[in-house]
């Protein structure tokens, strides 16, 4: 072999180093380190030290936590008013105006309603007595009034829009309205029509021989029309029902638009029902029908009234819940 001349082994490495295939290349000991380095920190972990007082020193050295803020400091107090409130009072979360009234009674008295708290006092009361008693009932204050606002926001999503394509209940179940001028029962008379319907949707309509260009008070005077005839028709059929079982007997049957009273009864046989409960299910209808039919036996709300009602009506304070409970449409 000529001087000079590289040996063949030579020349297989120096073209295999030329285009960076050899295998001597150094390389990084952060990225991989040799392979005995590597062989040992996988045999002899327990080689590796450890800095214990480091360790526990680490979490003192972190600034202590803040405590927490309670939840009343950070949500804004409830604010409840009455439209005729002559006085304020704080509670721990609620802010409440109310009415207050000064009258010929022995005791303080609140109630609360649709347009908030009202208190009633004797007049020789001093007003820190007054507001001492409301702060010992102001939990059940701030909750009724919560249940009473509730209740508001249930009755105004359930107000009846009166154009053609709304909806209203009738007996529980939704009903839809259709304005119809071609229906056959003359000018503004109605007519249920039962239809199969999707899930969700209602299956029954209101068929009312109005124009499409009748106005809301038209719609609603002949929807309110057919409801109240309906409303005498049921109403007698469940009197005639439950009064044999009460053993009593009715006289006379009105009709009654009251906003704060479903029923009453008279000693002379006389029944009064708001014809607005036949938006309720025929079984809360069933109650206050027992309930006026009770009183024709015991004019009162004694244990031995309430006794009659359950004889005929074992679950009457199911039925009692859901009338205070459901929202009636609002007209």
């Amino acid at each position: 072999m000529a001087r000079g001349t590289p040996a063949p082994g030579g020349m297989r490495q120096l073209v295999l180093d030329l285009f960076g295939l050899g295998g001597a290349a150094p390389q990084s000991s952060e990225q991989n380190p040799p392979p005995a380095q590597e062989q040992r920190s996988q045999e002899a972990p327990e080689n590796v030290a450890v800095d214990e007082n480091a360790a526990a020193l680490a979490p003192a050295a972190l600034a202590p936590a803040a405590p927490a803020e309670p939840l009343e400091s950070v949500l804004a107090p409830a604010a409840f008013s009455h439209p005729r409130a002559n006085r304020r009072i704080a509670f721990a979360g609620a802010c409440v105006a109310y009415e207050f009234k000064r009258g010929r009674r022995r005791t303080i008295g609140f109630v609360v309603g649709a347009e908030g708290l009202t208190v009633s006092a004797p007049r020789w009361t001093p007003v820190a007595e007054v507001e001492a008693a409301l702060h010992e009932k102001a939990r059940w204050i701030v909750a009724k009034l919560g249940e009473a606002r509730e209740r508001q926001q249930r009755i105004e999503a359930a107000r009846i829009v009166w154009e053609d394509g709304a909806e209203f209940s009738y007996l529980g179940e939704p009903v839809l309205l259709v304005l119809d001028p071609r229906q056959r029962h003359g000018p503004a008379g109605c007519v249920l029509v039962e239809a199969e319907a999707l899930p969700g949707v209602a299956r029954r309509a209101l068929h009312v021989g109005l124009p499409h260009h009748a106005s809301q008070a038209q719609l609603r005077d002949a929807v309110q029309a057919w409801l109240m005839r309906q409303a005498r028709r049921l109403f007698t059929q469940r009197l005639d029902h439950f009064a044999p079982q009460l053993g009593v007997r009715w006289h006379k049957l009105s009709l009654s638009s009251a906003s704060t009273r479903w029923g009453s009864a008279s000693a002379d046989g006389s029944i009064r029902l708001n014809w607005r409960l036949v938006h309720f299910r025929p079984a809360v209808i069933d109650y206050v029908v027992v309930h006026e039919l009770a009183h024709l036996q015991e004019m009162n709300h004694s244990p031995r009234f309430w006794q009659q009602v359950e004889a005929v009506l074992p679950d009457y304070v199911e039925r009692r819940g859901e009338l205070r409970d459901e929202a009636v449409p609002r007209w």
